[in-house]
């Protein structure tokens, strides 16, 4: 397995599994089939409603908690610096664990940002009392990154945001990159673009299958691949074992400059999930449950 450095000094799994929209009943399974497979990082959030599914799989399991990176995300309505300590708490006990190697701000919420100031602000005493491992941000944009770049103590080592071959969001990137802030990818290799009406597919795109025939591989593995090389983590999701254990099985070749290239230029611009500034806290707040 490969790995970033992450700007805390963590080393972060290039590529890890995430549970986003798998439900609980299933998540288990799908974490044992990861682990099972070599996967050594879990990414959850509180709103997924499944950390305790991840825990649960984790300790099972029997890979020694230490040789797992676990990442979860605080939701909107847990924002604020005491609510943001709280959601740690919520989070850390069903996940069964004393210490989050990765704890995130899901969402900017840019129409009340100066409570999400205060919520990385609560990212940073955790990261201080070694409650956590490493601090990151999700779905921050170029306008966020830079408030946040100016007004923060400690800078996040992580943005985690919709990144995939027709949706690349370079600017973002670009800023990040900057400041030592690794692009983590959700939906990496464009799910995204089979759950819209879409007369696209990623998994479908000929540019992607030609590369794909070449090594042998599928056209998710060629994305992942894609991602890997241009310093990007990923956190592809499946409920199905030999499709996890294709996702993991990036590690035994490589995309030559001109393939890189050719997957870049099918960037269309169109953004799969919400827009960032559209979450607020009547249209997308709700309450997280207590362990």
């Amino acid at each position: 397995m490969e790995t970033f450095t992450l700007r805390d000094g963590v080393e972060i799994p290039a590529l890890g599994l995430g549970v986003f929209q798998t439900p609980p009943e299933e998540t288990t399974a799908a974490v044992t089939a990861a682990l099972e497979t070599g996967y050594r990082h879990i990414d959850t959030a509180a709103a997924y409603g499944n950390e305790r599914e991840v825990g649960d799989a984790i300790r099972e399991s029997g890979v020694p908690r230490d040789e797992v990176f676990i990442e979860t995300k605080i939701w909107i309505s847990d924002y604020g610096y005491d609510e943001t300590l709280h959601g740690f708490e919520k989070s850390a006990a069903k996940l069964g664990v004393d210490t989050i190697d990765l704890l995130i701000l899901h969402q900017a919420l840019p129409g009340e940002f100066e409570r999400t100031l205060e919520a990385h602000r609560a990212l940073e005493q955790l990261l201080a009392d070694g409650r956590v491992h490493a601090i990151g941000v999700s779905n921050f944009m170029v306008e966020h990154l830079t408030t946040l770049l100016d007004r923060a103590d400690r800078l996040p080592s992580v943005n985690q945001i919709e990144v995939h071959p027709y949706f690349q969001q370079r600017e973002v990137q670009k800023l990040g990159a900057q400041h030592g802030i690794l692009t983590q990818a959700w939906s990496p290799i464009g799910g995204i673009t089979s759950y819209r009406d879409s007369e696209r597919r990623s998994f479908d795109e000929p540019v992607i299958l030609d590369i794909a025939a070449g090594y042998g591989k599928s056209a998710a593995q060629v994305m992942l691949r894609w991602h890997i090389q241009q310093d990007r983590q990923v956190i592809p999701k499946s409920v199905h074992a030999e499709r996890i254990a294709e996702n993991f099985d990036v590690f035994d070749f490589g995309l030559t400059g001109d393939e890189l290239s050719a997957i870049d230029a099918l960037e269309t611009g169109v953004r799969g999930g919400p827009e960032p500034e559209d979450i607020t806290m009547d249209a997308f707040g709700r309450p997280i449950p207590e362990a």
